[in-house]
C-alpha cells in the first residue's frame, strides 16, 4: 500500500526587507505640488543650516511664493506620461531588485513626499518584518542627504513598540561595484559615441561651510573620481570634477559645473561628455540641469558637442551593486 507524497510546505513569509531610499520628487509638475514639495525639503534643518527664527520667514514669505512656479515650469520639461522619472525609476530598481531576491520584501520610500518612510515602515510592519535594511542611494554621504535619512528614520521608529533589526548604509563612495558600474555606463557611451576630449563628473554642490564644519562629501566625491580615473585607465581623456545646483549667493564646493562648460571652449575644448555619479536615478538635476540647460551654456561658449551619460537608473550595474550590499549586510540568498 503507497501513501500520496505530502505536498511541500509553504515558504515561510519573509522577515527581512530592503527599503531603497532617495530624496524625493514632486507628485506633479504644478506650483501648488512643487511648493508642497519645496515647504518639506527646505525646512529641513539638515538641508538649510540657519537660525529656524531667520530662515522659516524667508522660506514661506518669499521662496515659496516665487519659485514653485519656476521649478514647476522645469519639471514639465522632463515628466513622462508614466510621471516623475525619478519616482518610476526607483519603483523599476525595487522590482528589478525584488525579482532577484524573492526570500525578502524589497520597497522604496522617498525622504520628502510619496512613498513617505512613514508609510512605508507601517507596511513593513504590518508585513511582520524583524530585519530591515535602509539603504539611502547617495553613494556619498552628507548630513544633507543620509543624515537626514537617519533623523527621519529614528522619529518613526521611536513611535513603534517593537523596533526590528536595522542596518544602515552610509555611503559606498568607492564600493568596488559601484565603481565597476560607472565604468560600464561610461564605457558603453564610449562603444557607441566614442569619448569626447573632456569627461566631466558633475556632483551634486553643498556650501563650502558646511565642509568646514565637518562633512565629509567632498572628500569623498573626489575620491570616487579618483576611483573611478583610474579603473577607466590612461587611454581615458581627462576627467574634471565640478559641483552643480548652487543657490544662494554664499560660496558652495568649486568648480561650479556651468561656469566651467562655459570657460572650456575658450581653452581650446571643443567636445564634453558629463556623468553625474551622485545620482542613482535621473531627475530634474541631470535630465534638466545637466541635460539641457548646461548643454545649452556649453555650446552658447563656443562648444560643438556635448552629451550626457544617463544615471544608472535601474540597469544591470546598479541592480548588482545593491545586491553587493545586501548581501553585505543581511547575507546571500538561501540556497535552493
Amino acid at each position: 500500500m503507497t501513501s500520496d507524497p505530502l505536498p511541500a510546505p509553504a515558504p515561510a513569509a519573509p522577515d527581512s526587507a530592503v527599503l531603497l531610499v532617495n530624496l524625493g520628487t514632486p507628485d506633479a509638475p504644478t506650483p501648488a505640488a512643487v511648493r508642497r514639495y519645496l515647504a518639506e525639503f527646505l525646512s529641513d534643518p539638515r538641508v538649510v543650516e540657519q537660525p529656524r527664527w531667520l530662515w522659516l520667514p524667508i522660506l514661506h514669505g518669499v521662496i515659496l511664493r516665487i519659485r514653485p512656479a519656476r521649478s514647476a515650469a522645469l519639471y514639465r520639461r522632463i515628466w513622462t506620461e508614466a510621471g516623475s522619472p525619478l519616482q518610476t525609476g526607483m519603483a523599476a530598481l525595487a522590482a528589478a531588485v525584488q525579482k532577484q531576491r524573492p526570500d525578502l520584501i524589497v520597497r522604496h520610500a522617498m525622504r520628502y513626499r510619496e512613498p513617505s518612510l512613514a508609510a512605508q515602515l507601517d507596511a513593513l510592519d504590518a508585513a511582520g518584518i524583524r530585519r530591515l535594511l535602509v539603504l539611502p542611494l547617495f553613494p556619498q554621504y552628507s548630513a544633507t542627504t543620509t543624515a537626514s535619512v537617519l533623523d527621519e528614520l529614528g522619529r518613526q521608529l521611536r513611535r513603534r513598540r517593537r523596533v526590528p533589526e536595522l542596518h544602515f548604509v552610509d555611503g559606498y563612495a568607492t564600493e568596488p561595484a559601484y565603481i565597476e558600474a560607472l565604468a560600464a555606463r561610461i564605457q558603453a557611451h564610449w562603444r557607441t559615441h566614442g569619448p569626447a576630449e573632456r569627461l566631466l563628473l558633475s556632483f551634486h554642490g553643498i556650501p563650502e561651510r558646511y565642509v568646514r564644519a565637518g562633512d565629509p562629501y567632498a572628500e569623498q566625491c573626489h575620491a570616487t573620481a579618483a576611483a573611478l580615473q583610474q579603473r577607466l585607465g590612461p587611454a581615458a581623456p581627462p576627467v574634471l570634477t565640478c559641483f552643480q545646483s548652487r543657490v544662494g549667493r554664499e560660496p558652495w564646493l568649486k568648480p561650479y559645473t556651468d561656469q566651467l562648460l562655459e570657460r572650456l571652449p575658450s581653452e581650446g575644448v571643443r567636445s564634453v561628455q558629463i556623468v553625474a555619479p551622485g545620482f542613482s536615478i535621473d531627475c530634474l538635476e541631470t535630465l534638466e540641469e545637466l541635460a539641457m540647460t548646461n548643454r545649452e551654456h556649453f555650446l552658447a561658449a563656443g562648444g560643438e558637442r556635448y552629451e550626457y551619460i544617463p544615471a544608472l537608473d535601474a540597469g544591470e550595474g546598479q541592480i548588482a551593486l545593491v545586491a553587493a550590499l545586501i548581501d553585505r549586510h543581511l547575507g546571500g540568498p538561501p540556497a535552493p
